[in-house]
């Protein structure tokens, strides 16, 4: 059971004292924001700006997004081919642009 000393739980006492907290930070927050220098008052709202490079990469990438993953015209060219046996695997070919891969790769 709560103890009710000199009126300061009745309802009407404890609206008044939350409206006398409230009154009492908004002028503390007001006088801490007119005591503050201009650039940390600046710095309380946000802000992004994104340099030159990242505009570009961020074109590049919505650009790679709109064209597809791979030529179907060609896919088609080359399993026509496979079909017909007409393909051909240069295999020196083949291996130079392995290796050179891999020398990329891990060199």
């Amino acid at each position: 059971m709560v103890n009710n000393i000199n009126g300061q739980n009745q309802p009407n006492n404890v609206a008044n004292n939350i409206k006398q907290q409230r009154a009492e930070l908004q002028r503390n927050d007001a006088s801490n924001t007119a005591t503050k220098p201009a650039a940390q008052q600046k710095a309380a709202s946000d802000s992004v700006s994104l340099t030159p490079q990242a505009q570009q990469l961020k074109g590049l990438q919505d650009k790679a997004q709109q064209t597809p993953a791979f030529d179907s015209k060609k896919v088609e060219e080359l399993k026509k081919a496979i079909s017909e046996g007409k393909y051909q695997v240069d295999a020196e070919k083949l291996a130079k642009n392995i290796a050179a891969f891999e020398f990329d790769l891990y060199g």
